[in-house]
């Protein structure tokens, strides 16, 4: 799995970034002459920048004969190739592939978009079990805080959606979130509670969870 900020520090170096781009383009893997000769450098420095490409989970690397020419002696020259389906970053951090999910299998199920959006939280709980739920709201992006005894959320991972549909994501918010504390197995009821520009669910803060966010650094 690629870490997105690795990542987004190895594309900072254009000459990283010149040969990341062309072997998305292609569709064929790309060897290191092939790559030295589209972005102008020397094979060294494109076989040195496509490692750190492979290092940082952007590329694929495997050794391969050109398609059509016979095998020589010695070891096949390595290839690249991407990895998924690309790289994208918001900051804040936003969630729309997972909503988007959430709403894809309630069209083709039989279950309802609340439902679907409860049993994925809980899943993600589950798999999340013993971390806090700082920890596990935080890695989803919403940036949890605590003020007064209440843990706030000042990010909507589903901000631009959540702005257009209020009611339906709102929801779908809540339940998920109730589904991951669920998962946690951590007793909290959170609710609905909508201020401008942050996300629309808030928690009553357990003991356990004071007491988490007063070790925190920061």
């Amino acid at each position: 799995m690629t870490d997105r900020w690795t990542a987004v520090a190895t594309l900072v170096d254009v000459s990283r970034r010149a040969l990341y781009d062309y072997v998305r383009r292609q569709d064929h893997p790309v060897g290191r002459e092939e790559a030295a000769e589209a972005t102008v450098m020397s094979r060294s420095l494109a076989a040195f920048h496509l490692d750190k490409l492979v290092d940082a989970g952007l590329l694929t690397a495997r050794y391969e004969a050109p398609a059509g020419q016979p095998r020589g002696r010695g070891r096949a020259p390595k290839v690249y190739e991407p990895v998924g389906d690309g790289l994208a970053v918001t900051i804040p951090q936003r969630q729309y592939e997972l909503i988007a999910d959430i709403l894809a299998e309630a069209a083709s199920g039989e279950r309802s978009p609340a439902e679907v959006a409860y049993g994925r939280g809980r899943d993600l709980g589950v798999r999340l079990r013993g971390a806090s739920i700082f920890d596990a709201l935080g890695g989803l992006g919403f940036e949890p805080h605590l003020q007064a005894g209440i843990m706030r959320l000042h990010n909507c991972p589903f901000h631009a959606l959540a702005s257009r549909h209020t009611a339906l994501i709102c929801d779908l918010n809540l339940r998920m979130i109730t589904g991951i504390l669920a998962g946690l197995d951590e007793v909290a009821e959170p609710r609905l509670a909508p201020r401008p520009g942050a996300c629309c669910v808030e928690l009553p803060a357990q003991p356990s969870v004071e007491d988490h966010a007063a070790r925190r650094p920061g």
